[in-house]
């Protein structure tokens, strides 16, 4: 059975709906900042009101609707993750550890010899 994807138009109620979310943040940091001197339950209580707010509005429109369906989808397909045990992320950790001592070692005997066949035999700089 395929699935259709309906891709929806944003209405020009959706775009004010943005605008007036991103505009009540920029007013909530302003507002937080120009509050400074009457105390910070004021500026807090400021932030906090016109973060909520905006997060409010966002979620009423279509692309804040399309973002929790997004969200909702992700912790739906998170759970049928199957993680691996304890011990076998502890062998797949210690598998990677190896490998990066193992890395390291073969780069540096790598740097080392070259420096000596650059440096000591084609050049004759002695250390």
């Amino acid at each position: 059975m395929a699935s259709s994807q309906v891709e929806t138009v944003s209405t020009n109620a959706d775009k004010a709906k943005l605008v007036l979310a991103v505009a009540l943040v920029l007013a909530s940091l302003v507002g937080f900042y120009l509050l400074g001197r009457r105390g910070q339950v004021a500026q807090w209580g400021v932030l906090i009101a016109g973060l909520l707010a905006a997060v409010v509005i966002f979620v009423t429109s279509e692309l804040g609707k399309q973002f929790m369906a997004f969200g909702r989808d992700s912790l739906r397909e998170v759970r049928k993750v199957v993680w691996p045990a304890r011990k076998e992320a502890m062998q797949m950790t210690a598998y990677v550890f190896g490998f990066v001592v193992i890395m390291a070692l073969f780069l540096w005997l790598t740097d080392k010899t070259l420096e000596w066949v650059f440096y000591d035999l084609i050049l004759g700089w002695k250390k």
